[in-house]
């Protein structure tokens, strides 16, 4: 595998980053034109959604995750790559980390080409704005996912190749998250108000992110505390402005997890990776047979951990996110604890009408409403140290919808880690636990007393496991990372 610096020389690696280049707008000349410029845009965004290749169209983002509490995997089949996650034991040749770091950087590699060249494209000034606003978010969210991952990461923001490229050093998170601030807030002054289409962000979109990319840097390892005010304030701006945005919270979690495929997501949606079942690269690969059991022709590949299972609320949202009867091929059904793995799976990553295939059309959700209404919440009661009625209306619209007691009389403290585990239930294998259990320092709490027949940790459980190592392809090139 070459490394990822290599691939952004020479555009392309056989195994993740094989490209069909018919039809496309290529040579020295072509971003001088509107459409060369969104070619390009488009090709930032494929770093993200590579079917079974790179980015976040197959299990390999979840299975990042399962160092929280509310994912795990199967004991053996041909889940070790998934198993090293559970048991933090990532190695530098896992093959699920390196098609997450390249699809990452194959989307840097398209913004960074965007945003070198806008200024000498000709067409119409707000489109190429959009696109350029575009450009600026895709670069932001994909060093977000990295500097959370791995850390230390190379910083890229120039798309042409020199030597020194190949000897480039890391950069420190702070480094990195400075970037991140600087490009989303130049996204929010030239995307609109409303999005092109349901894959693309919106001025909302990218506050939203901006609020989570605060509340982020105010834990570990940044530690920037005054961050919870910026994050509260931003996610306010989102909360006040949604009719404008076209976001809101759904009425029932049925309806959010309805998973049609001839739907091309829902109000709920922030941001989305539209996807598309006519072409074998551009469907989504985590609904259907990924997330089914064995009994039911499924691949294993992700479930509930027992005990997160277990002290879920019971209500509407409970039944809407599990699975826990099966049906056998002679129409005859089981148990979950009969089942071959004796866990419950993810009723919310079936997909409509019981079908059972490897992939859909079914839009991959990269951020909910319903999460900026707890980025509020939690960031509110912890910059101020008291919970305000918006935080309780924020965080019990969302209870009310699972069927649960609303909140009240809490204090700040009590509150922020309500709003947490309240968080956890309602985004379960949805890949936001791991992250705040990482930005809290709550890893190696929430990964003690397991269930007997879930993956345990493979030794102890340090900062270090907070990150994941560079792929070997990488380090195995330039000695400096």
């Amino acid at each position: 595998m070459f490394s990822v610096l290599l691939l952004i020389t020479i555009g392309g690696c056989k195994d993740y980053l094989q490209e069909d280049i018919k039809g496309s707008l290529v040579g020295p000349d072509a971003l001088n034109t509107q459409p060369g410029l969104e070619a390009a845009l488009t090709g930032a965004y494929k770093g993200w959604a590579n079917t079974w290749g790179t980015g976040f169209l197959h299990a390999t983002a979840i299975a990042a995750t399962m160092g929280g509490d509310d994912v795990t995997t199967h004991k053996a089949s041909n889940k070790s790559d998934f198993r090293e996650f559970d048991q933090f034991n990532v190695s530098a040749t896992n093959q699920r980390t390196q098609a997450l770091y390249s699809g990452c950087y194959k989307a840097i590699q398209g913004a960074n080409n965007v945003l070198a060249n806008y200024t000498n494209t000709t067409g119409d000034e707000t489109t190429i704005n959009t696109i350029v606003g575009e450009a600026y978010f895709v670069r932001a969210v994909s060093y977000y996912w990295l500097v959370r991952l791995y850390g230390e990461i190379p910083l890229i923001t120039d798309p042409n190749f020199s030597e020194e490229m190949l000897s480039i050093s890391k950069s420190s998170p702070a480094e990195v998250y400075a970037l991140i601030e600087s490009d989303l807030t130049a996204a929010e002054g030239l995307v609109p108000d409303t999005k092109r289409d349901p894959g693309r962000p919106n001025k909302g979109t990218v506050k939203a992110y901006l609020a989570d990319v605060y509340l982020t840097e105010a834990g570990w390892p940044l530690k920037q505390t005054e961050k919870y005010a910026m994050a509260a304030e931003k996610a306010k701006e989102v909360i006040d402005n949604k009719d404008v945005y076209g976001f809101q919270l759904l009425p029932t979690y049925t309806a959010l997890f309805e998973n049609d495929p001839a739907k091309n997501g829902t109000a709920e949606a922030v941001f989305q990776i539209s996807t598309f079942m006519g072409e074998g690269s551009a469907t989504n690969a985590n609904y259907g047979w990924s997330a089914m059991p064995g009994e039911e022709t499924g691949w294993d590949d992700f479930f509930a951990e027992i005990n997160f299972f277990n002290n879920f609320p019971a209500g509407p949202r409970k039944d809407a996110t599990f699975r826990t009867v099966f049906k056998l091929s002679d129409g005859s059904t089981i148990n979950w604890q009969q089942s071959q793995t004796q866990h419950p799976y993810y009723q919310k990553y079936y997909i409509k009408g019981e079908v059972k295939n490897a992939s859909s059309s079914v839009p991959e959700i990269m951020m909910r409403y319903a999460y900026v209404l707890t980025i509020y919440a939690e960031a509110v009661a912890r910059a101020t140290g008291t919970p305000d009625d918006l935080a309780y209306k924020c965080i019990n619209d969302i209870r009310s919808r699972a069927g649960l007691a609303p909140l009240s009389g809490l204090s700040g403290t009590a509150f922020a880690d309500a709003v947490v585990q309240e968080r956890a239930w309602e985004f379960a294998a949805e890949r936001v636990r791991w992250f705040d259990l990482v930005r809290l320092e709550q890893v190696e709490q929430a990964n003690a007393n397991k269930n007997a027949n879930d993956l345990k940790p493979i030794g102890s459980i340090s900062k270090e496991d907070y990150i994941f190592p560079l792929p070997f392809s990488e380090t195995s090139t330039n000695p400096n990372l």
